[in-house]
């Protein structure tokens, strides 16, 4: 297990330092200069000069992106352009808020499709299975966004249970959560069925019920832990696929995560802001990729001994 924690970190080394460096082009290349924005419509050209000298970008791009990557590995995230504050005393709490909302969502998710996947499972061609898939279809075709809004509209606007939006309490999480859980949740449903039809069907399964095992002690027992393996991959890369696509969610319901942040921080052309926020979504997306493999040797023997 060692050996394979080692042999994916130094590829993870490779991976995240191409992603900072395409952060970093995307943002240069980009058209609108953010000096001129920062200063205003009434700065001189002397003026603009001088604050980009300052912020240091006036240097060639090689010797920007050599600075940022030393100032990166010192902690050091940048200043905002707008606020003049720097990134690393708010940006931990914005991203504290999409892991949040991200593990409801995901609990949410796992929930829903285990649960479901389990059930239609042991009734293949039911009319249980049939109405599970079909939600699972349409829960799949659903844009997240276009959900929370009619969940807005209903629990919101109709019936006044849930705020529309904003954070500070429970009640605040409950309909974004359900909206990017649900999505997730059709995915692992579909995956943990078929995946479980396959084992139900194997050769050690007829032996338990030939040796007179009751039918729930062999789903539970013996069966679901063997569907639940290949299922591990997926909920992992959904988990990391929840905290880096929760951009549009939150700014539909006013969610103090990265992704309101992102948003912001885009329009207003503010390079180290939204450098900061792509870098950490990025490298917290090759983390989760990191701790699946690990967790999916860990659950399954044969891939530790085979390296």
């Amino acid at each position: 297990m060692i050996s394979l924690i080692l042999r994916r970190l130094a590829q993870m080394l490779p991976v995240a330092l191409l992603v900072s460096l395409v952060v970093f082009l995307l943002l240069h290349i980009a058209p609108g200069d953010p000096v001129r924005m920062m200063v205003g419509p009434t700065a001189t050209e002397a003026d603009i000069e001088r604050v980009r000298t300052r912020l240091g970008l006036d240097a060639p791009l090689p010797a920007q992106y050599v600075q940022w990557l030393g100032q990166l590995a010192q902690g050091n995230l940048g200043e905002s352009l707008r606020s003049g504050e720097p990134v690393m005393e708010f940006l931990p709490e914005r991203f504290v808020n999409t892991v949040r909302l991200t593990m409801v969502s995901m609990a949410v998710a796992l929930i829903l499709g285990l649960t479901g996947g389990i059930f239609v499972a042991s009734r293949p061609g039911s009319f249980q299975d049939t109405s599970v898939m079909i939600v699972a279809v349409a829960g799949l075709s659903i844009p997240s966004f276009w959900l929370g809004l009619i969940l807005i509209l209903i629990f919101s606007v109709r019936l006044g249970w849930l705020p529309s939006g904003g954070g500070g309490s429970w009640q605040h999480i409950v309909l974004p959560a359900i909206s990017l859980g649900l999505a997730t949740s059709a995915l692992i449903a579909r995956m943990v069925r078929s995946s479980l039809i396959e084992v139900l069907n194997a050769d050690y399964v007829r032996t338990a019920r030939a040796r007179g095992l009751k039918e729930r002690e062999i789903l539970i027992r013996h069966a679901v832990p063997n569907a639940l393996i290949p299922t591990i991959t997926v909920i992992g890369l959904q988990f990391g696929t929840l905290l880096a696509g929760a951009v549009v969610t939150e700014v539909v319901f006013s969610w103090p995560g990265m992704g309101s942040l992102l948003v912001s921080a885009i329009a207003n052309r503010d390079f180290p802001v939204v450098q900061a926020a792509l870098l950490v979504v990025s490298l917290s997306f090759l983390l989760v990729n990191l701790l699946t493999d690990l967790l999916y040797a860990w659950v399954d023997p044969r891939m530790r001994s085979s390296g």
